[in-house]
């Protein structure tokens, strides 16, 4: 997919159609984990002095069956970090494929719900349920959203950032 036709610049048209006086960076990283985006989240914090930080990570932690407590730690060190820097974090629910059976399964989707509450973080929930089900929407790995379907992302994530802004 074209990072063009992402969510994340869709969302900056939206933005700009609006008026509200916003734009996103995507700081984004294929693959990345919780612990990377904690690794690199100081210096961009630094170089962007952003208002609103996005966490969207997770994801990969959770295909990889990472201890959901490392997670949480992760995404409350990254919520101090975001609050330190007089930004207000966003965290973005995630969900994994439910042959990791369950107990991780319930487990992994609680993390950001639990990271939200302790962190009195804005929460965004789980935004693919409608289009998990449509084979269109999805990439042939059944987890990643295709380009179709990034528009459909925006108009559900955007009431979250107005809230904020």
């Amino acid at each position: 997919m074209n990072i063009d036709d992402g969510w994340v610049n869709l969302m900056n048209q939206a933005l700009v159609k609006r008026e509200l006086g916003y734009r996103m960076v995507n700081a984004s990283i294929s693959g990345e984990t919780t612990i990377g985006g904690l690794k690199r989240l100081p210096d961009l914090l630094r170089e962007h002095a952003p208002q609103i930080v996005v966490l969207e990570l997770g994801g990969n932690d959770g295909l990889r069956g990472y201890p959901t407590t490392k997670i949480l730690d992760n995404l409350l060190q990254m919520t101090d970090l975001v609050k330190a820097a007089g930004a207000e974090p966003v965290i973005i629910t995630m969900r994994i494929p439910p042959n990791y059976g369950p107990r991780y399964t319930r487990a992994f989707e609680q993390v950001f719900a639990e990271a939200a509450e302790q962190s009195n973080a804005a929460l965004v929930p789980f935004l693919f349920d409608e289009l998990a089900v449509d084979a269109q929407m999805m990439q042939d790995d059944g987890i990643h959203p295709t380009a179709k379907a990034q528009p459909i992302l925006v108009e559900g994530f955007l009431p979250f950032l107005i809230d904020l802004m």
